[in-house]
């Protein structure tokens, strides 16, 4: 008899794809449907109602009172517009290297010729203030204009110690901007532009705010403001003026994202209803739940100070020898899930796993099985108990 002959996987898997890399993150329903709606003419009244109302709730999200800047644009064109609108061609900027996404930002200021002071980094801790301290007391004549932090940095799982950062700044009485990126952390972590003292806070649509990429933010603070009256690099579409007047009349210099902005006006209404204290705890509850998981598996988070754990992703470093990026392939083969790669130094090294948005408990209990049955089938020696190490912690929050 002939044996049987295997089965073509079918092209199409029943069930949902998990997406649970640190960002796009899953989008709502009530969402999607408003970005669904149709477009609307962007010089109209009704379009002038939209923008000024979203800007105006924007604000708490942020912790501000002061105005935002809002662009047609990713996270990137954010950072060049926080750079461009404050600084002037040679000033010296203090990076620190956090992970990936600092020395993507290092490196943009770099093309735009500002001096760029760099704090190296192992890509395991944040921001150190420390640091902070010892280089602004070795800088008496205030030659550094800004320091740029990444607040959670998306490549490490690292949260940077945004209010210790500031206290340092203040207590060497150092006039330096205080640029804060919060792409991944905004919306999903306690953030507090204007008690933190902030200068200028930068992130993007796609991650706690639950849209597709496609709008970048500035939340600007009085000292930044009166930076740009000032400042001399070239500035032209990233011009913080012209959208300025948004706030007040509702109208944009440039054709808006029309629809992000119908998806933004539901999102903020999903973050209110659930209240910005509970969204803030569940993300730690889940933050905490996946790094029981990880250690229950018997493998390493990346972040080594407990201070710093971010509330949106956990990096996990896999032992030498082991290449995460094949167990994300045998996790998205089998198991049609998609976790986040390792970036920069860190390819191959690590998996990150995305907790942010709008998911549940049983979502990310989903989420954590996955992993741990792929990393059965890719034949990583973990222990099972991690999955129950996970339940245990959601079940007793």
């Amino acid at each position: 008899m002939n044996s049987p002959q295997p089965q073509a996987r079918s092209a199409r898997r029943p069930g949902r794809h998990f997406l649970q890399i640190p960002g796009p993150t899953n989008i709502p329903d009530p969402v999607l449907r408003a970005l669904a709606a149709p477009t609307i003419d962007h010089r109209g009244p009704a379009f002038t109602e939209l923008a000024r109302s979203v800007l105006a709730r924007l604000g708490p999200v942020f912790g501000t009172t002061g105005p935002l800047a809002l662009y047609p644009s990713s996270g990137t064109g954010a950072w060049e517009a926080a750079l461009v609108n404050t600084l002037s061609p040679g000033d010296r900027v203090l990076f620190f290297e956090t992970g990936h996404f600092a020395v993507l930002w290092r490196e943009l200021a770099e093309r735009l010729g500002l001096d760029v002071e760099i704090v190296p980094g192992d890509w395991r801790h944040g921001a150190d203030p420390d640091t902070l301290a010892d280089r602004l007391a070795h800088d008496p004549h205030h030659r550094i204009k800004a320091v740029c932090v990444v607040h959670n940095e998306t490549s490490t799982g690292v949260t940077s110690r945004i209010p210790a950062l500031r206290t340092a700044l203040d207590e060497a009485s150092h006039p330096a901007l205080f640029l804060v990126d919060t792409v991944s952390s905004l919306g999903s972590t306690d953030f507090r532009h204007d008690e933190w003292g902030v200068d200028v806070t930068v992130t993007g649509s796609q991650k706690g705010l639950m849209l597709p990429p496609g709008l970048g933010f500035n939340a600007i603070g009085p000292r930044a403001l009166e930076a740009h009256r000032t400042a001399r690099l070239p500035r032209a579409y990233w011009d913080w003026d012209p959208l300025l007047d948004a706030a007040e009349h509702g109208r944009f210099p440039y054709t808006p994202a029309t629809n992000l902005l119908y998806g933004l006006d539901v999102a903020l209404d999903l973050l209110t209803e659930e209240g910005l204290p509970a969204v803030f705890a569940r993300h730690t509850r889940h933050a905490a739940a996946t790094r029981a998981a990880v250690r229950g598996w018997g493998l390493t988070v990346l972040c080594a100070d407990a201070r710093e754990y971010s509330p949106t992703l956990t990096a996990v470093l896999m032992p030498d020898g082991q290449d995460a990026d094949a167990l994300r392939a045998t996790v998205l083969d089998r198991y049609d899930m998609s976790l986040g790669s390792g970036l920069g130094r860190l390819a191959g090294r690590v998996f990150r796993i995305g907790h942010l948005g709008q998911l549940s408990d049983l979502q990310l209990a989903g989420a954590l099985a996955g992993v741990q049955m792929g990393l059965a089938a890719h034949g990583f020696p973990s222990d099972p108990a991690g999955l129950t190490a996970a339940l245990d912690v959601l079940a007793t929050a």
